[in-house]
């Protein structure tokens, strides 16, 4: 499938993202592709940039934290939701995808996997579901990327990384959003 023109930097730009570039604290993306409102993604748990508290780590009760989003195009079907580790070389903590599409939503704190979560990936632990930061030394920086498409991924079951990147690169994507945050062990 060929993309538009518009679509091809953007699907360009959130793979490198989700894949090896260097994360960022900004949360804004800048102007939606259909022209609307900044698509953003936030914590209550952390600030964009700030420490990630323990609770969501592998040294604390390893939940993932709660997360909303707002100002995606109207024309989303659906989200997909990649957390890595730029710094451990893209090592992925989480995935959701074909989370429910719209301009606005949220995953609460302490998504498990089980018939009512939204369906979630094999991460990098080789577990599905939340894995939260444990670097083995120094401080890490998290990236949590929501990326809007015009629908659903054709995938199921407990896809890993791989599978929902070579996805993504044939999908439409529409915007995309990322939150940072940082953790280094006690």
């Amino acid at each position: 499938m060929t993309l538009p023109a518009r679509f091809s930097l953007l699907a360009a730009t959130v793979l490198v993202a989700v894949s090896c570039g260097p994360g960022t604290s900004a949360v804004p993306t800048g102007p939606s592709v259909d022209g609307g409102a900044s698509f953003v993604v936030t914590s209550t748990a952390f600030e964009p940039g700030g420490a990630i508290p323990a609770r969501f780590t592998c040294d604390g009760e390893d939940v993932s934290p709660n997360l909303a989003w707002a100002g995606a195009p109207a024309a989303t079907g659906a989200f997909v939701l990649v957390v890595d580790d730029p710094d451990a070389g893209g090592f992925v903590h989480w995935i959701a995808y074909n989370l429910a599409g719209g301009a606005s939503g949220s995953l609460p704190e302490d998504v498990r996997p089980s018939p009512g979560s939204p369906p979630q990936g094999t991460n990098d632990f080789g577990k599905v579901g939340w894995g939260g930061p444990c670097p083995p030394s120094g401080e890490h920086r998290y990236r949590f990327t929501l990326t809007a498409l015009a629908e659903a991924l054709p995938l199921s079951g407990t896809p890993r990384a791989a599978e929902v990147r070579d996805a993504l690169g044939k999908a439409t994507i529409l915007a995309t959003a990322t939150l940072e945050g940082r953790y280094a062990r006690p």
